[in-house]
């Protein structure tokens, strides 16, 4: 048996089966992609003193994320100059004073410079500053800390900045939702058993909405007629008449964001920025996906729900705004892990098909492919 080799007019085709479980294929798109991007690595406010750090893959980096004494955010890739051993171990914590490899003992300042190792007082000649922890550009934007391990970063305006200004359709619109200032009320972390790709296509349409999403659509109406609010520049989906709010049950939600007004009220915006970040809006909060992938068939995805700091700070039952998009994210990451089953049949080999209210996932193909050409 074999996939079809005609494609209907209305139909374009998708990646073929082998993009989605080939350990190969998934390993150019580590070095390609994932190490050639601006990826979104954490939340700045959860490193909320000096030597509090994170650590995170990056393709096929581990980058280590400290504050300093200075305040300041830094990232250094979580390699030891010496011979090479990993320095931080921990997926986060509070260094006391210093970053020590657990090797040789060398030490390294929160500011990435080597400041003590055996015996390196009686080596004069050593560059301190040379041999220091080989730093990671950082930029902070909506209140995460962003990183690129490219010897040679893409300009972050054109790249991250630029994807949620064509999607919202100008300049500053985003700023509105002030999520810089905003703070975590709820984050749930999701193992999903699929390829990131798989995950990307979900978000990016709508298609499936009135299958699999019965309490999205009944606050989101347009959705069950198949178009993401993606597929318009500048489009919200407008909530329902009878729905008070985005929550799980169309009750009234939580305070709404002051500056979401002129027309961005009662209505839900969803924006990707390649490759592994999705911003929701909505009036009173913002939900936050980070993705990290783990193998070719293998997925974490990280979920932060933000409201204004008055709201998460007085404990204010978050539970039915939270639960909207919980099940969301259950119900698509289910959809993802069913594709992922069939990715490496025979009857998948040549890929699949997408319908018209599907073409703009071409682009984010073509993206893919792109990338991995250069």
């Amino acid at each position: 048996m074999s996939a079809p080799t005609d494609v209907s007019p209305s139909l374009i085709s998708t990646l073929p089966g082998l993009s989605y479980t080939d350990p190969a294929l998934f390993g150019r798109e580590q070095e390609k992609i994932f190490e050639a991007r601006w990826i979104a690595a954490a939340r700045s406010a959860d490193l909320d003193g000096p030597g509090a750090f994170r650590t995170l893959d990056v393709g096929r980096e581990n980058v280590i994320l400290v504050r300093g004494r200075d305040g300041q955010l830094r990232a250094f890739l979580n390699v030891c100059r010496h011979r090479g051993a990993r320095v931080c171990m921990e997926p986060s914590g509070v260094a006391r004073r210093n970053l020590q490899c657990g090797y040789h003992a060398w030490t390294y300042g929160l500011d990435g410079k080597l400041v003590a190792a055996p015996n390196l007082t009686k080596m004069p000649d050593v560059d301190r500053t040379e041999y220091g922890l080989v730093p990671v550009p950082l930029r902070e934007w909506l209140g995460y800390a962003w990183v690129c391990v490219a010897d040679e970063p893409p300009s972050f305006d054109a790249t991250v900045i630029g994807a949620v200004t064509e999607r919202l359709g100008g300049a500053g619109v985003i700023e509105r939702w002030d999520i810089e200032n905003l703070e975590v009320g709820r984050r749930i972390s999701y193992d999903v058993r699929a390829n990131w790709k798989l995950i990307v296509e979900n978000f990016m349409e709508c298609y499936h909405c009135a299958t699999i999403h019965p309490e999205l659509t009944e606050v989101l109406p347009e959705f069950a007629d198949g178009f993401a609010a993606q597929y318009f520049v500048g489009h919200g989906a407008a909530f329902a008449d009878e729905a008070e709010g985005f929550t799980v049950d169309g009750s009234a939600g939580v305070s709404v964001i002051p500056g979401v007004v002129d027309g961005h009220d009662r209505k839900y915006y969803a924006i990707t920025v390649n490759p592994q970040v999705f911003i929701n809006l909505v009036p009173d909060h913002v939900i936050f996906h980070r993705m990290y992938p783990a193998g070719p068939d293998r997925t974490v995805v990280e979920c932060d729900w933000l409201y204004l700091p008055e709201v998460v700070r007085s404990g204010r039952d978050l539970d039915s705004s939270v639960e909207l998009f919980h099940r969301v994210n259950q119900q698509d990451f289910d959809a993802c892990e069913r594709c992922q089953l069939a990715a490496s049949s025979k009857a998948y080999a040549q890929g699949g098909v997408l319908v018209p209210s599907e073409h703009h996932i071409g682009a984010f193909h073509s993206w893919v492919t792109e990338q991995l050409a250069t």
